[in-house]
C-alpha cells in the first residue's frame, strides 16, 4: 500500500514534473495526451493537477477540471507500471475528491475504457457508477463508460 516500501506523498504538480508525467502518460495509454495539454490544464486548474511522489520521484498523476454546474471532470489519472497496485491511484482520487469538495463541486465524472477492468474496479470501490456507455470513444474505436459520483 501507499508508502510501505518507499516514502510517498501526494502533492500539487509543478512544471518540473512535466517530463515524468508525460513519460507515465505514454507508458499508460495507447493514445497519450500531448505534453502541452498538461501545461494548459495546469494553467487553468493548478489546484486540480496532483502527482504521487515516492522517494523524490514522480510515479503517478491525476488531472481534473471544474466544469459549469458544479461538476468536476477527471481528465486523466495514471500510475507508472512498476508502482501500480500499491494504493497510489486510490490516494490520488481521494485527494482530488477532497479538493472538489473544498471547491463546492457536487459531482465528479470521468471516462474509462470498457476494457480497463482495474480502473473500473477502483472507481466502483470509491462509489462511482456507470452512467452510460459511449460508443467508439477512443481513436481505436473502443467504447468508454461514463462514470459519476455525487460528492455533496
Amino acid at each position: 500500500m501507499l508508502g510501505e516500501e518507499e516514502r510517498c506523498r501526494i502533492r500539487k504538480f509543478v512544471a518540473e514534473d512535466l517530463d515524468s508525467v508525460c513519460e507515465i502518460e505514454v507508458e499508460s495509454f495507447p493514445y497519450p495526451y500531448p505534453c502541452k495539454l498538461f501545461l494548459a490544464y495546469q494553467a487553468l486548474f493548478p489546484e486540480l493537477f496532483l502527482v504521487a511522489e515516492c522517494s523524490g520521484r514522480v510515479v503517478g498523476y491525476a488531472l481534473a477540471i471544474a466544469e459549469r454546474g458544479g461538476r468536476a471532470h477527471v481528465i486523466s489519472i495514471a500510475v507508472a507500471p512498476k508502482f501500480r497496485r500499491r494504493g497510489l491511484g486510490r490516494a490520488l482520487m481521494l485527494h482530488l475528491e477532497e479538493r472538489f469538495r473544498r471547491l463546492g463541486l457536487g459531482e465528479v465524472v470521468l471516462e474509462v475504457a470498457v476494457s480497463n477492468t482495474a480502473a473500473i474496479s477502483l472507481y466502483r470501490s470509491l462509489g462511482y457508477s456507470v452512467v452510460r456507455r459511449i460508443r467508439r470513444y477512443y481513436p481505436d474505436g473502443e467504447d468508454a463508460y461514463l462514470m459519476s459520483k455525487k460528492l455533496l
